[in-house]
Formats: C-alpha cells, sequence, structure tokens
C-alpha cells in the first residue's frame, strides 16, 4: 500500500513538473523572496597610502568603520585615518541612494568587460578590482567597490548585486543565481551583454523614430504662435483704423488671437496642470496607466511601433530566461516584474493563473489585439514542440526588423506630411487676414 502511495506521488509531482513539454515547477527564487532586511550603511572618508608612497583621499560606504579598516588594509594600504561623513550619512547620501538605476548601455559594457576578463583567467574578485580601477566616475568607482567588498566576505556575485539597491535589474540578478547553479558565468554574462545590446539599440531606434515628429512639432507650434500672436495683431489694428468690413473666417482668427493674447498665461498654466495630473496618474495609478497605455497603443501608425517595441522586448527576455532553464512560471514572473507595460503585465498574469491550473503560457495571449496572430502562432508551436525559446528567439528578430523598415517608412513620410499640414494652416490663417486687405483696396479705387 505504501509503494503504491509513493509511486503516486512521485507521478503526481513529476506531472507538476512539465506543461506542454515544458518544466513549470519553480527553482529559482524571486528578489521579493530573497529580500532581507537591508542594513544601514554610513560614509566613511579615509586617507591612505598606497605602495608607491601616494596619498589617496576618498570615501567609502560600510556597516562599520572597522569594515573599512579590513577593507583598506586587504588592498595593501596603510591606513592614516578614517572618520565617519555623519552628514552625508544623515542626509542619507550613501551608496545605495546615490548610485542611479544603470543604463542598457552601461550594463552591455559592464557585462562584456567583466566576462571578457574572467574569460582571460582574471579571478572574479580582481576583476571587479580593474573595473573600478578602469571606472571615469566617482559613483562607478564606489559602486564597483562595494561589490568587491562584498566579494571578500564571502557573499555570491548575485547577492553583491542585489545588495546595491535598484542599480542592477531584477532580470540579471536571477540570471546571475541561475549562473550560481549550473556553473556558466561567462555564457550568462555574454549572453545578458548580448541581452542588454538590443535593449539599448531597441531604446535608440525608438527614441530616433520619436525624435524628428517631435522637433517638427515644436517647430510647428512656434510658427503658429508666432503668426497668431504677432502677425495677426498688426492686422486687426490696421484694419480696425479702417474701419473695413471683415469676413467670418477672419473674425474667428482674430478671436483666437486675441484670446491667446489676453490669457495666455492661463493656457499656460492649464497645460502644466494637465501634464502634471496626467503624469501622477501614469505613476500612480495602475488603471489610468493602462488606460493611456492602451490610447497611445491605438494610435495609427505609433501604435504598430509601440506593439512591435514591447512583443520585441518580451519575446527577447522570455527567450533569454528559457534559454538558460529558468522554468515557465519563474519566467513568467520575472517578466511581469521587469514589463512597464501593464497591457502586457495583465497578459502575464493571465498567463501565470493559467498555469497554476494546468493550462499551456499561450492561452492568455490568444486572439489578443496587443499580441499578433503570427508571434502567437509561434508560441504555440514552440510549446508544442518543447523548443520555445528558440522560437521566441524567431518572434523577436521577425518583429525587430518589422519594426526598423516601419521605423524607415515613417520618417520618410512624416516630414512631408507635416510640412503640409504646417503649410495648409498657416496659409489658411495668412489668407484670412490677407483677404480684408483687397477689399480696402478696391474700395479706395
Amino acid at each position: 500500500m505504501n509503494n503504491n502511495q509513493n509511486i503516486n506521488n512521485f507521478n503526481q509531482s513529476n506531472n507538476n513538473q512539465m506543461i506542454n513539454n515544458q518544466p513549470v515547477k519553480k527553482t529559482v527564487k524571486t528578489n521579493d523572496e530573497n529580500q532581507n532586511e537591508k542594513p544601514k550603511l554610513k560614509r566613511f572618508k579615509y586617507k591612505v597610502k598606497d605602495q608607491s608612497g601616494q596619498i589617496i583621499e576618498s570615501y567609502f560606504d560600510a556597516e562599520t568603520q572597522l569594515d573599512v579598516q579590513s577593507f583598506l588594509l586587504n588592498k595593501g594600504y596603510e591606513v592614516m585615518s578614517i572618520t565617519e561623513d555623519k552628514l552625508s550619512t544623515s542626509l542619507g547620501l550613501t551608496l545605495m541612494s546615490t548610485s542611479k538605476k544603470m543604463s542598457s548601455k552601461d550594463l552591455n559594457f559592464f557585462l562584456t568587460q567583466l566576462s571578457t576578463y574572467i574569460k582571460s583567467g582574471i579571478p572574479l574578485v580582481e576583476s571587479m578590482e580593474i573595473l573600478s580601477r578602469q571606472a571615469k566616475s566617482k559613483s562607478l568607482q564606489m559602486l564597483y567597490r562595494k561589490i568587491v567588498f562584498e566579494l571578500n566576505k564571502g557573499t555570491t556575485f548575485s547577492i553583491c548585486l542585489e545588495k546595491q539597491g535598484k542599480v542592477f535589474p531584477k532580470m540579471l540578478i536571477n540570471m546571475l543565481k541561475t549562473s550560481e547553479m549550473t556553473g556558466d558565468l561567462t555564457g550568462v554574462l555574454d549572453d545578458m551583454a548580448a541581452y542588454y545590446k538590443r535593449q539599448d539599440s531597441n531604446r535608440k531606434e525608438i527614441i530616433n523614430a520619436m525624435t524628428y515628429p517631435s522637433v517638427l512639432l515644436i517647430f510647428a507650434v512656434a510658427v503658429l504662435t508666432f503668426i497668431i500672436t504677432y502677425v495677426v495683431p498688426s492686422f486687426t489694428d490696421m484694419y480696425d483704423s479702417a474701419g473695413a468690413s471683415l469676413p467670418k473666417i477672419t473674425q474667428v482668427i482674430m478671436n483666437i488671437s486675441d484670446f491667446v493674447i489676453q490669457n495666455w498665461y492661463y493656457i499656460l498654466l492649464v497645460i502644466i496642470v494637465i501634464a502634471v495630473i496626467l503624469s501622477l496618474l501614469y505613476k500612480g495609478l495602475k488603471s489610468a496607466k493602462y488606460m493611456m497605455q492602451s490610447f497611445v497603443m491605438h494610435i495609427p501608425v505609433v501604435s504598430d511601433i509601440i506593439k512591435y517595441n514591447q512583443l520585441v522586448t518580451f519575446t527577447s527576455t522570455f527567450s533569454t530566461l528559457i534559454k538558460h532553464d529558468v522554468f515557465i512560471t519563474d519566467s513568467m514572473d520575472i517578466l511581469s516584474r521587469i514589463t512597464e507595460n501593464e497591457i502586457y503585465k495583465k497578459i502575464i498574469d493571465d498567463s501565470i493563473k493559467n498555469l497554476s491550473k494546468g493550462n499551456g503560457v499561450s492561452v492568455a495571449f490568444k486572439g489578443h489585439w496587443a499580441f499578433p496572430a503570427t508571434a502567437y502562432e509561434m508560441l504555440v508551436t514552440g510549446e508544442k514542440t518543447g523548443r520555445l525559446g528558440e522560437m521566441m528567439e524567431h518572434v523577436a528578430a521577425y518583429y525587430q526588423e518589422e519594426q526598423s523598415n516601419l521605423v524607415s517608412r515613417m520618417k520618410s513620410l512624416i516630414e512631408p506630411i507635416m510640412i503640409v499640414m504646417l503649410a495648409v494652416i498657416a496659409g489658411v490663417i495668412l489668407l484670412a487676414v490677407v483677404v480684408p486687405m483687397f477689399d480696402i483696396y478696391s474700395t479706395i479705387i
């Protein structure tokens, strides 16, 4: 009886680990699960002498003065003085608060350099020391020194990065935890470097796509404002003195000009207030953020660029996680935490619920407007064949190319469209204020 029960338990365990040829049992803990109470750091100012006799003065963030002294002695320095910078500590100006989140470009450089040093046979601690010496900014130097300090205490590399607050992305930390279990640190470093390089390239492409129309729009608004506030009033004064009868369109343009001139500060104030309210709603309410993102993702032309960008980010990240044997439930959980798009976050959360019920991950994506049918079919194929990571990589590559082509087409079309629109609006305004001059001229003759 006991043997049968054990067999049933074993089979049930295996069934829980496989859904659609993919493992779903969690093995990698998320950041929140590993989050311990962080010790309060203090900022210490130190003065040391190196082996060549050169005096070095700098700062270091640690829990105690003894930690700083131990770190400096291990570096071979002669310690001259260590004092707590109480002002910086009281203001919270420690490494945790002053270090900003690393950009994709900086992460790519950091991971590439680190992987190169380790492949050359240099230990991890020494590699981080080299990076700290090469860093140009003082904040990066302090960051790398802090990581070296933690590594010397025996802390794992992933935890060292996790202790630096929000400097390093959650995905990178989770991938490093996986590498520590598999022993493939350089492989993960290379893959993550390539991933952040793609992210940086994708971000720049979106910025380039939006920069040109934004500049044209600002220029158009500036030209129209100049016409309304300076050109139209000069004609208004002339027509008033001449007592000319004005066409209705001219009267409308002049009324608009008078309103803008007399109430420009109210108009500016309303614009600022609306922008602030929308910003606060976007940051504070998930429902408002969802609605705004959904609205933007339905704007013609722009919608496809944003959809493709989100799709490329999702599929490339998903592919990277799956290729490194991160279980599907963990992968979806990580994706939900790192995505800034509420539409995709909701789809991912639905996928997690479906996985808990024993369904496939693709169910939540079926027929969704933010997930193209082609991508869905490839997702289903990946699930059925057990090659989900590879299929997601193909989807990312395909839509990356589609996005690049769409951006190129948009750039070639946006300039003539904006110029024509500006010419039409400016032409109508100028024509409306110039036409009465011909009536005045004919009256005089």
